[in-house]
């Protein structure tokens, strides 16, 4: 049975292509791209033939019925501009329809923008929350970085340089002065990665160029201490037993990390 293979391709450097990767697109009968040209490129670089058709945000409806009846007869891949498809790229559709169909779909993994990110960031890497591009307008972008505010992974998100000090702007209004990886151009000729704060790298990137990917850290917040019942209990056995309210303030906020003036209010309410 013909088998859809998903291939990850260079995200700067040509080198960085797998062997698997360069069989696979030499043995196919189609590759679906996202954008043609960078395609050809790669695959002039290593003298592969196959013939390519696009497959891209605005023509993926549309092309998606070519592209299963081409499976019918061989094999296909489906390549991004760079990196790994569907990942913030086309591909969703066709390998849904691929799977309802029961054609085999493949993973070729290789360079992605978001591990590589990742690794060179200096920040958390066990737990991360990967979100894309970020929305083009301040309020949506604004709304999307309050949904992981609390996340305590580090987040990572792409960004196009002409709106890259907005979102700075924007990360520091909603998310605080936290510590962020800033990396440009990542496997190319002008690669630079930058750690410091977010204000820092407002600082730093006065005319940014480049595709940049954010790596930020995550939410570093201790969860604030609660009134939990356990606690008015032992304020109650302390009220019985004699204590003064002072003695039993002190105590219990202590131990329990909680303020004063909220022991203080629960404290009222038993006598």
């Amino acid at each position: 049975m013909p088998t859809l293979y998903v291939v990850a391709t260079p995200i700067g450097n040509l080198e960085d292509i797998s062997l698997r990767a360069l069989r696979t697109l030499r043995e196919v009968k189609l590759i679906a791209a996202e954008d043609t040209r960078k395609t050809m490129r790669l695959l002039g670089a290593y003298d592969i033939k196959t013939h390519v058709t696009s497959y891209y945000e605005q023509n993926k409806r549309s092309k998606l019925g070519y592209i299963m009846g081409q499976l019918e007869e061989g094999d296909v891949a489906i390549v991004s501009e760079a990196g790994v498809p569907c990942i913030s790229d086309p591909g969703y559709e066709l390998i849904v329809a691929a799977s309802q169909q029961g054609i085999p779909v493949v993973p070729i993994p290789g360079a992605s923008a978001v591990t590589a990110a990742l690794s060179v960031s200096g920040l958390a890497t066990d737990r991360f929350t990967y979100v894309g591009f970020l929305p083009r307008k301040s309020g949506e972008r604004r709304r999307l970085l309050e949904s992981v505010a609390s996340e305590p992974g580090t987040i990572v998100a792409l960004e196009a340089p002409h709106r890259l000090r907005q979102a700075l702007a924007d990360i520091v209004f909603v998310l605080g002065d936290r510590r962020v990886a800033v990396c440009r151009q990542l496997t190319k000729m002008h690669e630079e990665v930058f750690r410091g704060t977010v204000t820092q790298a407002m600082e730093y990137f006065t005319g940014p160029r480049g595709e940049f990917t954010l790596v930020i850290e995550g939410c570093r917040d201790k969860a604030q201490p609660q009134l939990t019942p356990d606690v008015e209990r032992q304020l109650g056995e302390m009220y019985l037993s004699g204590a003064t309210a002072k003695e039993a303030v002190a105590s219990v906020a202590e131990q329990t990390g909680l303020s004063k003036k909220e022991i203080y209010r629960a404290w009222l309410k038993l006598s």
